[in-house]
């Protein structure tokens, strides 16, 4: 099994990597299919199914798809242009794609939300469909988000493509078992296989130069959302709150009037920086996915900020790290909150933070093991609740108690020597059976839990 570092960790805008980045992919895929086909299109629709219907409008599904068509794209995002083009085609009821000419599509009228049972394949699903100048469907193709901004055509997930594609690699480990074994065998570290398999698998790739921008780019999201505030979009009147904890933990620094527990609100503002950014429809990196994308930033930034002798050399490893630990629960299991709820998110973010910090702290291969799975562990059973479907309530500070979690993971870890009693692979496959029995309204679609227990507005 090869999963890039790049595929786990993807330059895109918020809110959801499921519901938002992913839809735009479909989209950009559906595009591309089109400009192959011999005949000519002079329209387009769209519908949304399962999660993507009932949380679509909270996560901007709907704008993901228009602009899609329109041919934007999640990793080259220009805010600005994005809003000026929303506007023509509202006014004008068509989309201009590259090579396939001016297109009708009435966003009122040719994009569905459809509110009954999710397609087969996956519960975020949806079907883009291509029309000639009658009006008739001469063409469709259903899409499957499947978390982290990955996109599957129903052809390819019935073929498991999902779970086989890809080249071999020199270290192709499915399990944290095989890992730990490989690891033994080679006397290499998880973050040193794994940068042999990028060089094996993806030998044009400049590896050292896509990881430093991928920190730039988490670093620069913090940043943005430490001296930013205001009232987050969507209508729950949520208020920014990373920039005034942030500015009060600044100007108490040298006062000795702060306890040892205020290092916890370090973490956390750094998280929710990252995620008040998310929600506002700004520039994140999946991590795995948007929801949890403040967790493995947050704790990168706590151990350069906060930890002596840290140093931002480190950084790729941690990563490549988090990034191995990311692809074994995606491979065993699923990141997607809208397939097996939160702990496939946040949880599995806190894993893939853990292992990352445990690494940089000179942790060995089964110290790091131990680390992911405390951290994935003790998110075990939580639920994707969010309140009118908005990625704000519970998910901003959510990212935040991730973070803690993580850091307390790999400290724990790091005080054993590696022998415990509950394997990574166990926690993995029990998150997969949870996530299975768990009630869909528990998995991303706004009907229960906090979603339904606290006033929309």
């Amino acid at each position: 099994m090869f999963l890039s570092v790049f595929d786990m960790f993807k330059v895109g805008i918020g809110p959801s990597s499921s519901h938002t980045i992913g839809p735009m992919v479909a989209a950009a895929k559906f595009l591309d299919h089109l400009r192959a086909q011999p005949f000519k299109v002079a329209g387009l629709k769209a519908s949304l199914h399962g999660s993507l219907a009932f949380t679509g409008v909270g996560h901007a599904t709907d704008r993901a798809v228009i602009l899609g068509f329109a041919g934007f794209r999640a990793d080259d995002y220009d805010a600005a242009k994005a809003d000026a083009e929303m506007a023509r085609i509202i006014a004008k009821n068509t989309v201009k794609p590259e090579g396939l000419g001016e297109l009708r599509f009435h966003p009122k009228e040719d994009l569905l939300f459809d509110y009954g049972p999710a397609l087969a394949g996956h519960a975020n699903g949806l079907i883009l469909k291509a029309t000639d100048a009658q009006g008739d469907v001469i063409i469709q193709e259903t899409y499957y988000s499947i978390g982290g901004g990955f996109v599957l055509t129903a052809d390819e997930l019935a073929s498991g493509k999902d779970t086989h594609d890809g080249p071999p690699a020199p270290f192709p480990f499915q399990s944290a078992a095989e890992m730990l074994a490989m690891a033994s065998q080679s006397g290499k570290s998880i973050a040193e296989m794994k940068r042999v398999n990028e060089r094996a698998c993806q030998p044009g790739t400049d590896l050292d130069k896509g990881l430093t921008r991928i920190w730039e780019v988490m670093n620069a999201c913090i940043d943005r959302g430490l001296v930013t505030d205001g009232i987050l979009p969507g209508g729950l009147f949520v208020h920014r709150r990373a920039k005034g904890i942030y500015d009060a933990l600044m100007a108490e620094r040298g006062m000795n009037l702060t306890a040892p527990h205020t290092i916890n609100d370090y973490m956390s503002t750094y998280a929710m920086a990252v995620n008040e950014e998310n929600a506002a429809g700004g520039q994140v990196v999946t991590a795995p996915t948007n929801g949890a994308a403040g967790v493995v930033p947050a704790t990168i930034r706590y151990y350069l900020d906060h930890v002596p002798g840290a140093t931002v050399a480190k950084v790729p490893d941690f990563l490549l790290t988090a990034s191995a630990i990311g692809g074994l629960i995606k491979f065993n299991a699923s990141i997607s909150g809208a397939e097996c709820g939160c702990q496939a998110e946040v949880g599995s973010a806190a894993a893939m933070a853990a292992a990352g910090l445990c690494a940089v702290l000179g942790g060995t291969p089964e110290q790091v093991e131990n680390a992911a799975e405390i951290a994935l562990e003790h998110h075990l059973g939580m639920t994707c609740d969010p309140v009118r479907g908005l990625v704000q309530v519970p998910c901003i500070e959510r990212n935040g108690l991730g973070a803690i979690k993580a850091v307390s993971a790999a400290s724990l870890a790091l005080r054993g020597d590696g022998v415990h009693l509950v394997p990574l692979d166990a926690a993995i496959e029990t998150m997969r059976q949870t996530g299975e029995d768990m009630s869909e309204k528990y998995k991303e679609t706004a009907l229960g839990g906090l979603a339904v227990n606290v006033p929309n507005c």
